[in-house]
This record gives C-alpha cells, structure tokens and sequence, in this order.
C-alpha cells in the first residue's frame, strides 16, 4: 500500500504545531531524495549487513511444528540482530538521514527499551550525543535496558506524567524536539506520528520481509501462506508484511496486547477495541473514551502497551488487507514458555503475542501450507518480569 499525499487511505497525515512543520518538510525531501540516491542505499545496506548482522534467518521450527500439527512453522529471527531486536534496521535508516540534515543529537522515546538501546547504539556509532525517554513505570519493568542505554552513553530520561508509559514517552519526546530541532533529530521507533515516519519505518522495515520472501522462496519454490507478527505500534509488523502487500494469497495477521482481555478497561488492543481519532501528529485508530480523550493501556509487555497504531495498519484493517486479534498477558506468557522449552529460544515477549497466535493458527492449516511468525526480539530484558508474574522474585 503506497502512501498518497502523506496518507494511507484516510489514515495519516501531518497533525503538528506549526514550528515543526517545517522540519517535517526537510525529512520528507531528504528520505525523497534518499530512496533512489544509489549512496545512501549502499550505506545504508552496508551497515544492515555489516554492523546489525543482516540477513536475519528464516529458521524452520521443526519441533513446534510436530509439536502443533498443522502448517509449517517457520521464524524469522530479528532476535539474531545486533542490539537484540529488529529496531536496529529502522535507526540506521534514520540516523543516516540525521546525518544528511547536519544534526548532532538524536532523541527517542521507547516502551520496552529496545529502540532506545538501538538509538544510543547508533549514537554511540556515529558519534551523536543522545537523550531517551521512557515512562518511570517502564525504567522499573526494564531495569537492564535502562543501564544499557546508559551504558552507551544515552542519558535516560524518566517520564512520570500520565501513566509513565510509552505514549507519556512519546509526548516527552515530541516537546523536546519542539524546542531543539535546530539540532536534535527526533528518532521515531515505530510506524506511527506525522508523515513522513510512517513511510520511513516501513521502508527501512521492508528488509525484513524483503529477506524472508526471498528465503522462503529458496527454502520451499512458494510464497508462505500467512505472516504472522506482533503488533504495538506497529513496525516489526509492517516491515514483516510490506513485500507481500500486493500478494493476495498471503494471509497477514497482527497480534496486539489483549491484556487483562478485550472485555476488560486492561488492554492495549487498538484495532479490536479502537476507534478513528488524531494523536502524535497523526490520524489512526486510538483506544479512546466517550469524550475522545486517549484511554489507559495496560499489557504486560511494555513494548506493546501503546494506545494507538500506526495509519498503515489502520488503513490495512479497514481495506481487509490484514487481521488484527488480540493476545492476552497469560497466552503471552505461555508462548514465551513454550518456545524457551520446544526451540531453546528465548523470546521478547512481545515477540511471544505473535508465537501465541500463530500456536492457534497452525492448528487451522493443512500440513502443506506455511507459517513465518517475526520474532521482533530476544527474552533476556523480560525473564525478570515474567517471572514475577509466575510468583518468582529473581531480583537482588
């Protein structure tokens, strides 16, 4: 699905104070001109390949599949990628267009800490002085990343508005942009906020699904029936499904945090339970309450507790391109058990909403059709919290 004037359908566009405006123009020139300069391209595949460790394997998951019955089961393991996630893609792209701006200080904000320790990565890599921001509750959910970003020489910075959550984040981020923009490129991690992001992350994204085509073709002579992968707001999802847009055939499924379950007010499932709204400079599907105010999320994967989606996916769900089903915290964590104990894998668990559904899935298909679930990410950050949640304290 091409972006049209800034939009994806009725999805989109540019919803920002005035003083941004014009440096939304001057990305959306750059990333224009970025596309099709052969440098750029050479470069940025040049640090995919050599620094983040790409391509990523297609690893056939031979055990869950007996295991199952059913469809083939196949993963695509972003969790193989420098930094631990497939956030690394999305901020070489957009670090090396900082770079073509002139700026020196690269911001984000993030949920479960993996962009913000891919950010300072490439901060770190290519220099660049660094700020993160991060809701407090979710410094406490994800302790390690925090001090790996500091680590790398970011300063974390809490946000304790709102819920001290990701969209808290988000806002923090946007204000300071706002102020620094002569300077600061704000480093956006998901398919979400005004245009042209949404474009962005799902161009640098696509290798995702771009490798995995490519290797299920060579792995089987066809196309894979349905793709499956986690959705919060929404960029290991759209960069698992952008090569396969225009193949009808491919079934796309997105699994966002069902919480508590879709008929509680504890979730984060934005398709299911959203409705049409505007937030973070961008018209999508938002979790709102009668009055239109953004609603409370809760999911007990930090990474995923966001109130909105990117349009991409909004304009998707509502042309029936893809499927968005909610998982709840407990078959997420169930998912994350069961892969650790079948593949040896231990799974971010938001890569373990996606595992949850494909679980369901398989068992509907025929033994000759095929499933690639993206595991966007590696476990270590969550195996603290997950064990809290069994009744375990594992912390000093």
């Amino acid at each position: 699905m091409q972006e049209v004037d800034n939009r994806f359908g009725e999805f989109g566009g540019q919803f920002v104070p005035e003083a941004l405006m014009p440096e939304l123009i001057r990305l959306n020139n750059v990333f224009q001109e970025a596309k099709t300069d052969p440098a750029f391209q050479a470069e940025f595949h040049r640090l995919l390949n050599e620094y983040a460790g790409r391509p990523s394997l297609l690893y056939f998951a031979e055990n869950m599949t007996k295991d199952i019955g059913g469809a083939q089961i196949y993963l695509k393991r972003e969790d193989l990628n420098h930094t631990g996630a497939h956030k690394i893609n999305n901020v070489i792209g957009q670090a090396l267009l900082a770079r073509r701006l002139g700026k020196t200080r690269l911001i984000a904000e993030t949920g479960a800490g993996q962009h913000g320790v891919a950010t300072a990565t490439i901060a770190a890599y290519f220099g660049m002085k660094c700020a993160v921001y991060m809701g407090k509750e979710d410094t406490e959910r994800q302790k390690l990343n925090v001090f790996r970003m500091q680590l790398l020489g970011a300063e974390v910075i809490p946000v304790t508005d709102g819920q001290g959550l990701l969209k808290d984040a988000v806002n923090a981020a946007l204000a300071d942009w706002a102020v620094n923009a002569q300077d600061t490129f704000y480093l956006i991690g998901s398919a979400v906020g005004p245009a042209p992001y949404p474009a962005m992350v799902h161009d640098f994204q696509s290798v995702i699904s771009t490798e995995s085509r490519e290797q299920m073709l060579a792995a089987t002579g066809k196309l894979p029936d349905a793709i499956v992968a986690c959705c919060g707001g929404g960029s290991n999802a759209i960069g698992s499904f952008a090569a396969y847009l225009n193949d009808p055939t491919v079934k796309l499924y997105g699994a966002e945090a069902a919480g508590e379950g879709l008929n509680t007010m504890h979730h984060a499932a934005t398709l299911s339970k959203g409705s049409t709204g505007i937030f973070h400079g961008m018209k999508s599907k938002f979790l709102q309450d009668q009055d239109g105010q953004i609603a409370k999320v809760y999911s007990i994967s930090a990474g995923l507790d966001y109130p909105g989606i990117g349009p991409e996916h909004a304009a998707l769900q509502a042309s029936g391109r893809a499927t968005y089903v909610g998982i709840t915290d407990e078959e997420a964590v169930s998912a994350f058990e069961y892969i650790a104990k079948q593949e040896g894998i231990i799974a971010a668990i938001e890569s373990s909403h996606a595992i949850a559904y494909t679980r369901k899935l398989a068992k509907q298909m025929r033994p000759d059709q095929t499933i690639i679930c993206t595991v966007s990410g590696r476990g270590d950050k969550d195996v603290a919290s997950i064990a809290k949640y069994r009744g375990v304290d594992i912390d000093d």
